[in-house]
């Protein structure tokens, strides 16, 4: 028998024994990693989804909050864990395309991962600390030019995360200085916000943020789109204003895998996150938040999203000239 023959026999047997693994899958209990601490809008995505997601899987499903480093710690778990489908992230472009623009040591690229769902999208909205004292954008520009040698302060959850991005595109576009502060994740930015500790931050609109800022803890001035949000339109569209065209951004959020994942895994994750997010509990929380639900997609569109999606961050990322740090 030649060489020839007996590899081409492994290679046969080897994709025979994938395939019978893939089709008991799940067997374990699987991780969903969410790349930040318990309380902001990533870990508030997970605990929606997962419940009907492991039952329609028939297994346990753990949420794990892996905070640090703009999301790539978290991220980072899963790329170096077995692609097997048991350990899955809930990510956004922020981890996923921009993190590994932003910091040295990533070692990910987001060709790295497989979408397996896109659940929502939403903006941003500027808010500042109430004892900040103003109430509309033009107040707080005329405040920051005034007092142009202090420059205020804005959090994001790290360096190269959207949040960063959309502050130095309006520091840019307004020719003010600011001074970035990164957190861990939303919910300790949050908390800081709320008690005055830094001065502003470009948050999602979603989770407990459109109720915090409804509950008057923090003051909403404006969302980043041309548009008002349709839930919330007491906020003006700050892409809207003059000088303030290119203020447009969004965010999404899904689930990954590492990309070897086999295909049969991604299909059947897909169906099952995708029937989740279709219950109508689980729709009515994400609408409610402030999120517009997306439609359900097959893994080869989400494919074809996914990289598109890639490109267009990487284009954010460029546009204020982002350095690794």
């Amino acid at each position: 028998m030649t060489f020839q023959r007996i590899l081409g026999g492994l290679l046969i047997a080897a994709a025979a024994i994938g395939s019978a693994w893939a089709q008991n899958y799940p067997s374990k209990t699987i991780s969903l990693i969410v790349p930040y601490p318990a309380g902001g809008p990533s870990d508030f995505f997970a605990r929606k989804v997962q419940p009907d997601a492991a039952t329609k899987l028939g297994q346990t499903m753990i949420i794990e909050n892996v905070g640090g480093a703009g999301g790539s710690i978290g991220l980072s778990k899963v790329i170096n864990a077995p692609a097997d489908g048991y350990t899955l992230a809930l990510a956004s472009p922020m981890e996923l395309v921009l993190a590994p623009m932003a910091i040295q040591g990533v070692k990910y690229k987001p060709e790295d991962f497989k979408m397996v769902a896109q659940f929502a999208t939403t903006n941003t909205i500027l808010a500042v600390r109430n004892s900040l004292n103003v109430k509309t954008v033009e107040e707080l520009l005329a405040l920051m030019h005034k007092n142009s040698s202090k420059p205020l302060s804005y959090g994001s959850v790290g360096p190269g995360s959207l949040y960063h991005l959309i502050g130095e595109k309006f520091s840019q576009l307004n020719k003010v200085e600011m001074l970035h502060v990164p957190y861990k994740g939303i919910a300790p930015l949050l908390s800081d916000l709320m008690g005055g500790q830094i001065d502003m931050a470009f948050l999602p609109m979603a989770g407990s943020i459109p109720a915090t800022i409804i509950d008057g803890k923090i003051q909403g001035l404006a969302v980043t789109a041309k548009t008002p949000h349709p839930l919330f339109k007491q906020f003006p569209a700050m892409a809207a204003m003059k000088g303030l065209e290119g203020m447009d951004f969004d965010i999404w959020a899904g689930v990954q895998v590492h990309k070897n994942t086999p295909d049969s895994v991604v299909m059947a994750l897909n169906k099952a996150f995708y029937a989740s997010a279709e219950m109508p509990e689980t729709r009515k929380a994400l609408e409610g938040s402030g999120n517009v639900v997306l439609p359900s997609r097959t893994p080869t569109e989400l494919a074809r999203v996914y990289q598109a999606e890639i490109e267009r961050y990487r284009g954010i990322a460029r546009s204020i000239n982002l350095q690794p740090q």
